[in-house]
């Protein structure tokens, strides 16, 4: 019963706290203060519930237990970081974005392109990743390379079209502009339709950060070496080692988030004259 009084009272003081920070103005600590906070509560409350309902580990494991398993698996945990993100959603980003930026350019270039290739893109982006994974995993076996091509089929859409799409943002006075200074198509490419195109580019990169992710581990579902999250997922639960698969979840949350952040940190960089980022300054 105590168990269930203490996540009664974490979540009143964490509602109470949050709400009195909320009151203030939203800068430097503060901001990073709020979601922390209500962060804690949740996993306090977690821990009380599940302490208090005596909920077995089969079911939900307890914040403590996780963490527990987190810090006696390290080495299994960054094995399977390294075949999952590294070797596979990583390098899947970075060609899959690279790629559809590039084509992106060229669809811009050749009008007939865009008409024939974004209503196929549109047709493959909306293909569920478990039913082109398997086949994937048979073209290109079972290690890292099948799961690349999975994160570069998941994330070259999605970057394909918001590319395509910013580099139309420009409007006609901006363009005759360019015009009347004598500037070639090249150097409107690179002085004013990219620069402008930038904050299309970066929301694809961002949609693609959790796309690469989850492509990654689902790939790993289908065909796997005896390594990599979605393997160990996959094989905890088959052994009813729930605290091992929330570790992976936890290894899984970290890094997206961090991804996520990284690029939204170079786009802050980047398109800093865009009044989306001055508002948040």
């Amino acid at each position: 019963m105590q168990w269930i009084i203490f996540a009664f009272a974490a979540w009143v003081v964490g509602w109470a706290l949050n709400i009195w920070l909320s009151n203030m103005t939203l800068k430097g600590f503060v901001r990073f203060a709020i979601p922390i906070i209500f962060g804690l509560t949740l996993l306090t409350i977690w821990e009380g519930v599940v302490r208090g309902f005596d909920v077995s580990a089969v079911l939900l494991p307890s914040p403590s237990a996780i963490a527990v398993r987190f810090a006696a698996s390290g080495s299994i945990l960054w094995e399977d970081f390294v075949q999952t993100m590294v070797k596979g959603a990583l390098s899947g980003y970075i060609i899959g974005c690279g790629s559809a930026f590039l084509t992106a350019v060229i669809i811009d270039r050749f009008p007939f392109l865009q008409r024939g290739l974004l209503p196929v893109g549109n047709f493959v982006a909306a293909l569920p990743v478990v039913g082109m994974a398997p086949i994937l995993v048979m073209w290109f076996g079972f290690d890292w390379q099948s799961k690349a091509a999975v994160v570069f089929v998941m994330v070259f859409f999605p970057v394909l079209v918001n590319t395509v799409q910013g580099l139309q943002a420009s409007n006609a006075m901006q363009l005759d502009l360019m015009e009347t200074y004598a500037a070639s198509p090249q150097q409107t490419l690179v002085k004013l339709r990219l620069p402008m195109a930038m904050p299309f580019v970066f929301n694809g990169l961002k949609i693609a950060t959790t796309l690469a992710l989850i492509g990654a581990i689902v790939a790993e579902f289908f065909g796997s070496p005896i390594r990599g999250m979605g393997f160990r997922i996959s094989a905890s639960v088959g052994q009813l080692a729930l605290d091992m698969v929330w570790a992976e979840i936890v290894v899984a949350a970290i890094v997206g988030s961090a991804a996520y952040g990284g690029v939204a940190l170079i786009e802050r960089t980047v398109t800093f004259w865009h009044p989306s980022q001055r508002a948040r300054s």
